[in-house]
């Protein structure tokens, strides 16, 4: 086993290093184990046949490759310790105070609820809100305020406080 690691390991790290693209642990990892795997089938090498090299080198070349195949048939292991971290959104519990905004606003008159959708929930200012609802500025402002207080109201009724 020593003449065989003596006489091999050298140029067939070498060659690995190749393989593996530089990463010199994983060539080593390598390399053990087509030493490992010759020095279990020793008994079937001819040592009269040659060098037995080429048969090093099919080896850990097959190795290299089994090891791609692998970690592309997985998923890449991490740690979970961070995931534990981060604070988990309840989407229940969103849901539910969607469905309970939802049913509030149904309470709401049309032109209450309208104001209201466009400018908090679309986005919209006072300005863009009046032209896409064909109603001046200061309207939009005064169902802003009149829908907000309704929209309190109908919220506390079921039982949602600030």
């Amino acid at each position: 086993m020593r003449a065989l690691y003596r006489d091999h390991a050298g140029p067939l790290l070498g060659f690995v290093l190749r393989l593996v693209a530089g990463d010199r642990q994983r060539a080593e990892d390598v390399v053990q184990e087509t030493l490992v795997r010759a020095w279990r089938n020793i008994h079937r090498l001819d040592p009269g046949a040659g060098s037995l090299r080429p048969w090093l080198v099919t080896v850990a070349r097959r190795i290299v490759i089994d090891g791609h195949r692998s970690s592309m048939a997985r998923p890449r292991e991490v740690d979970p310790a961070p995931l534990e971290l981060l604070p988990a959104e309840d989407e229940l519990e969103r849901a539910l105070r969607l469905m309970t905004i939802s049913d509030a606003l149904d309470d709401l008159t049309d032109a209450h609820r309208e104001v209201i959708v466009e400018t908090y929930f679309k986005g919209r200012t006072v300005n863009e809100a009046a032209e896409a609802l064909g109603v001046p500025a200061g309207t939009v402002r005064s169902r802003i305020f009149y829908g907000l207080r309704a929209l309190k109201i109908a919220l506390e009724e079921r039982g949602v406080t600030s």
